[in-house]
Parts: structure tokens; sequence; C-alpha cells
């Protein structure tokens, strides 16, 4: 089951027989008994079915959904909405069924029929409540933020206590950029209910995102006093192995809202702050696998250490081992990659703080810098000459910062491309294709959206990407994967007009997340990675 709020279908008539066979299987069904639940609802459905027309409506739609409910528990989404259905078809007035329907479309990724199914449920009842906050939870899945915002709104002023929905508000506004909005729900949320242990370290990582650094590192501190570990239980129980992540506030970790998602195993996530004295004992308990999410080697050089040591002596399998982290800065992994065959890897150069261009460095105009410990686009620049060289470097100069040759990979079309594919265990899996006008692409900053044609082409890629890489760059990508040496990881690359793989970036900081509503052919894909790398970490918690 996931978190949407299942509503029970109330009896809206009684049949002599009918009736008393959905008496004994809801009693089945309170008891826990799901299995004789329905296997009653399924013989009172057998009865129905011998008696006149018309004699036994109502109760025949009372059995429909009181075994779709039964069959929601067991997981059989597929037979929950076909007795919806048959439900509805019988008795449309039933908002519940309308809405248990569309937790059905929702768990299935059917998130615009979702929200269909959860507005008729409304229009049948207005009032219906569990309707109201699945609808919400669509309305986000779908990044429809500021309607989810209205509705979570009209909910609180009904239930001002309910911790959770003001969690939920919170993440919203954030969404929306409202973060000052975003910390005072967060904060009324933990006020409101101390035991839930997300709230305190949202209120931590916005005040970061808002550049309040005092405030974070104290947000975090206080976090991890009162919960210095985060437990998300698992979606069963007992949960079939027990995943213990290391996360260090300030620092970059890879990103795992999506991966650690919905899962059969637990994962408990512990905080790596300075001075941070873990117990290693109580640690043990939380552990069968050890995931290791500090990954940037560049902002994470203080903490890794910890974490390594941490590791180590837990004595469990490691994923992301943090000694291998500690190989992965930009420069590093441009020289360990610079002569894999069929390969174009730029050559980059760091320049330590406070310094700036060593003497007789030979350099390519144009060339790239960045600020060391920085993703995406951010402090990264194009720059045609010495002089505006110089003048970013000492722009920047309190940071570490890389020069780096840049490489032309504009296609034949005049487009740039960027691919992105995973590295999960041994599998290699496409993640997306980044088409742009402009060499410095970001796939969420794209116009893509605009275009099918660029979807066509990112949906091929995905479907088939020995289309676009062939057998030599397949085996380019297992060398960067084996000379890597980690267990979970990304690539972000192109093919110049030679048809050479070029090497952009190779880190485990990249970001993989299923918020893609504008574009749902990715979905079977983005889900593979998930499968994948469920798939690895049960195989480590099994020692292989």
């Amino acid at each position: 089951m996931t978190s949407s709020s299942m509503a029970l279908a109330q009896p809206s008539g009684d049949t002599p027989g009918i009736a008393d066979m959905l008496r004994t299987g809801r009693e089945h069904y309170r008891r826990g008994e799901i299995r004789p639940a329905i296997a009653v609802f399924q013989a009172g459905l057998a009865l129905a079915a011998t008696m006149s027309i018309g004699v036994a409506v109502d109760g025949v739609a009372d059995l429909h959904a009181a075994l779709a409910n039964a069959f929601m528990l067991c997981d059989d989404i597929g037979s929950a909405g076909e007795n919806y259905r048959a439900a509805l078809r019988i008795a449309p007035h039933l908002a519940a069924c309308w809405c248990n329907l569309g937790i059905v479309h929702q768990r299935s990724g059917k998130m615009q029929d979702a929200i269909s199914l959860y507005l008729e449920a409304l229009r049948r009842n207005p009032g219906h409540r569990p309707s109201r906050t699945n609808l919400v939870q669509a309305l986000v899945a779908t990044r429809q933020f500021a309607i989810a915002r209205t509705l979570l709104l009209e909910l609180l002023e009904e239930t001002p206590e309910d911790a959770e929905l003001r969690s939920r508000l919170g993440k919203v506004c954030f969404e929306l950029g409202e973060t000052e909005d975003a910390v005072a729900q967060f904060e009324q949320a933990v006020m409101r209910a101390p035991e839930q242990a997300e709230n305190f370290y949202w209120v931590g990582a916005i005040r970061q995102a808002r550049g309040e650094l005092e405030a974070a590192q104290a947000a975090y501190a206080h976090a991890a006093r009162v919960h210095p570990i985060l437990r998300r239980p698992a979606t069963q129980s007992p949960p079939v192995f027990r995943a213990l992540a290391l996360f260090a506030p300030f620092v970059g970790n890879t990103p795992v809202e999506f991966l650690f998602k919905d899962c059969a195993y637990q994962t408990s996530i512990l905080s790596l702050l300075p001075g941070s004295r873990p117990d290693i004992a109580l640690l043990a308990h939380e552990a069968d696998v050890v995931v290791n999410l500090v990954s940037d080697a560049d902002e994470g050089a203080d903490v890794l250490p910890l974490a390594m040591a941490i590791a180590r002596s837990l004595g469990k399998p490691v994923v992301n081992d943090p000694a291998r982290i500690r190989n992965t800065t930009r420069d590093a992994t441009a020289l360990a990659l610079a002569d894999v065959a069929g390969c174009r890897v730029p050559r980059t150069i760091r320049i330590a703080t406070g310094k700036g261009l060593p003497d007789g460095l030979d350099l390519a105009f144009p060339v790239l810098a960045r600020q060391a410990g920085m993703h995406g686009g951010d402090v990264f620049e194009k720059l045609d000459d010495a002089a505006a060289l110089t003048a970013f470097l000492a722009a920047h100069e309190g940071h570490d910062r890389y020069v780096i040759d840049y490489i032309d990979y504009r296609s034949a079309d005049g487009f740039f491309r960027k691919y992105r594919f995973l590295f999960v265990g041994e599998e290699i899996l496409p993640y997306h294709l980044a088409i742009g006008a402009d060499w410095k692409l970001h796939r969420d900053a794209t116009d893509m959206a605009q275009h099918a044609w660029m979807q066509d082409e990112e949906e091929r890629f995905l479907r088939a990407p020995g289309e676009v890489f062939g057998a030599a760059h397949s085996q380019a990508l297992r060398v960067i994967r084996d000379r890597i040496g980690l267990d979970y990881f990304g690539i972000d690359c192109s093919l110049d007009p030679d048809g050479r793989l070029v090497v952009f970036e190779v880190n485990a900081s990249m970001l993989v997340h299923d918020q893609n509503p504008e574009f749902p052919y990715k979905d079977p894909y983005v889900n593979r990675i998930k499968l994948a790398f469920d798939g690895m970490l049960a195989r480590f918690a099994r020692g292989n």
C-alpha cells in the first residue's frame, strides 16, 4: 500500500444471504484475514449471480467494493480496479469507490486519470476528505503545485493541527520557491509532531538553500540530536533487508528521494555532522548493507574519512565505498579516463583556492571554467580569451576552480545533444537525452516540451540506446565503469562529429527522478533504474 488514503465504501442496503456474507467478509477483513475475506466476498457475488435481476443491486455493489478493498491490501490492483468499476456501474453514487479507483490509477502511474477520478468523487461528495488528500498527492506528482497549495490550505483550515498536511504544504511551498513559507510550515509541523523526524531535516535543508548557513547548521544539529537516524519504513513487514545510508549535510550527496521511495527494504539515514560520534553497535542493528551517499569528492573531502571509518567499522557490505568517491574529482577522473579508446576526455586542470593560472600553461581558447563542487550550470562559463579567464578565476578565488578544454560537440543539424547513462552494478542504463541550441545543456532547462521531434528522439534513445551508441561506445562505457569503480554513478556524454564518445562528467551526484508528467514515455526507463538499484542493494545485503 502507498500513503494514499483508501476510503471504505459504506453499505447501502441489506439483502438476506448477501448481507450476511458481506458482514462475515468484513469481519474477516477487520481481523486482517484478507484471503478468507476475499473468498467470502466472491462467494457472495456468486450467490448474487443466481438470484433474480434487480433483487440485490445495492448488495452486489457493496460486495464488489469490499472485494476491491481486499484486493488492494494484497497489492492486486488489477483485480481491485475491475471490482471498483463493477461497483460503480451499479452504484455510481459511491464516492469512496471513485476515490479508490483513483488510487488504482495513481499506483499504476496514470496520474492524470487519477486526478479525473478524484474530481469525480468530489463532484459526488464535495467534502470527501480521502479524495481531497489523494488529489493533493496526484497534483504534486504532476507538478501542479499551485493548485495543490490551494487545496492544502483549505484542508488546513478544517484541521489546523494536522502535522502531515503542514509537512506536505511545506514541500509544495518549497517547490514553488516560497522558501520562507516552507520553513514556517515545517516548523509548525515540528511543533505539532516532534516524533516525525523528516520535518526537522527539511528546515535545515531549506535554510541551507536560502544561504542561511548558520541557521541551517543549527537546524541540522538540532535534528541530529532529536533524531540522529531518519528511518523510512519498508512497504512490507518484515522488510526484506535493512539499508543504512550515510548522508552529509552541506556537501554533495547522491540524490535518493526517488531511489528510496516505496521500497520493500527499510532505509535508515544517518546524518554526518562535524564532531559526529555515532554508536557503531547501534548502527549495526540498522544495516544489512551500507549505502554511502556522500558523492562529491570536492565538497565532501572533510567528511569522507568519517564516512569511510563508519562504513568499515560496521563490517557490512558497502555501496559506493567512500575511499573510491575520493578519487572522483573532475581532474582525477579526466586523468583516469584520458587513454580510453574511442573517447575524448577534455583536459581538466585544477586551480587551488587563491591561486591564478600557472605559468606556461598552454590553453586553446575558448575554454570552460567552473567552481569546484558545483554541478549543473552553476558557476560554469565558456571564456573566449585569457583576460576573461583571469577575471573568472579572480571572481571565485575563494574556492578551488577547474579549467577545462572546450570540445565542440554540436551535431550536424546545429543542435547540441547530451546523453545520460546510469551505471547500476553491472548494468548501464539510459536515463535521458537533452537537446538544445546552446553548449551548456541542462535537461530541465531545455525547451524539449515544445518540440515533438526532440521527444521522439529521446524516446528512441531510451528504447534502443544501441542505435546511437554502437559496440565500440558500449565497450568504452564498460571500461569507464571499471576504472571509476563505483557501484552506482552516472555519466553525461555526447558524440563528436567523428563519432567518438565525448565525456563531460562522471560521478555519483547525478539526479534521477520520476517527476516527468510532460514526458510520460520516460517512466518505464526511469523505473527500470530504480528496479536495478533495488536489486543491486538486495545482492549486497545477501553478500553476493
